[in-house]
């Protein structure tokens, strides 16, 4: 790749990844910096990546990379009982879009981020086996089941409003 390819797929792609990102983890600042060193391990083996294999190369990366974070931050971060809130406040009905957030938080990595490149970044099934490193089936099967739960947790329209 060259260093106009590689500067073309910066301009092409940071967007993108960055939304899968914060799709999934929520967190702005560890998006960005997952961005950042997705981009930095493509410019260190941008001899071995050709321009038509960048964006696969980019999403495969950066989800990995979330993973490891996250499991990073998982053994490091003591779990910590939340406190109810104590004060009184009154009902307000929460927003759809609050609570499809708060339902993917619940979704296990990996149906988590094969629903968000499927829905949110409208990939093929076999791009999402290439990205996550999943067989074509096994993605089917994540998002099946990350729908349905989502779904489930969701429930009707009617209930939530």
């Amino acid at each position: 790749m060259t260093i106009a390819e590689y500067n073309r797929s910066v301009d092409d792609y940071a967007d993108p990844v960055y939304r899968f990102l914060l799709g999934a983890l929520r967190q702005r600042e560890l998006a960005e910096d997952i961005v950042q060193d997705t981009f930095e391990k493509l410019w260190v083996k941008r001899e071995n990546v050709s321009y038509e294999k960048v964006k696969t190369y980019l999403f495969t990366t950066a989800y990995h990379t979330m993973i490891d974070r996250l499991r990073k931050e998982k053994r490091i971060v003591s779990l910590e009982e939340k406190r109810p809130d104590e004060g009184g406040m009154e009902m307000v009905p929460p927003d759809l879009n609050e609570i499809l957030h708060e339902a993917l938080e619940k979704l296990p990595p990996d149906q988590k981020a094969v629903v968000l490149l499927r829905d949110y970044e409208g990939y093929s099934y076999r791009e999402i086996g290439e990205i996550t490193g999943q067989s074509e089936s096994q993605v089917k099967i994540n998002i099946f089941r990350g729908r349905k739960f989502l779904k489930n947790y969701i429930g009707s329209i009617e209930a939530v409003i």
